[in-house]
């Protein structure tokens, strides 16, 4: 939003590290400890076999490169949320007197 009139279009910000929905899948459940499974299914036809964005935009225009790996990415993430989980919680016990 804070380019030049040069600039047009969206600029993608994906990562270029490869990664399979199942090894993305996996690593969730392995980070929360749940007990789901994957379950594999028929891919579309017209499913990409292969995501890898292409950031050179985003680093020539923006300067903007992922400095964070998956695994941790994907934890920050599961930290968050297990945090808004327990301020739920904590909220729903203050309103009922429970603390």
């Amino acid at each position: 939003m804070d380019t030049s009139s040069e600039v047009t279009g969206p600029i993608n910000l994906g990562n270029p590290n490869e990664f399979t929905i199942a090894e993305l899948a996996g690593l969730v459940i392995e980070l929360t400890g749940a007990k789901s499974k994957i379950v594999r299914e028929k891919l579309p036809s017209d499913d990409p076999r292969q995501r890898k964005p292409d950031i050179s935009q985003a680093r020539d225009v923006l300067g903007w490169e992922p400095n964070v790996q998956l695994r941790e990415g994907v934890g920050k993430t599961v930290a968050y949320f297990e945090n808004l989980l327990a301020q739920g919680e904590t909220y729903k016990r203050q309103r009922v007197g429970v603390l």
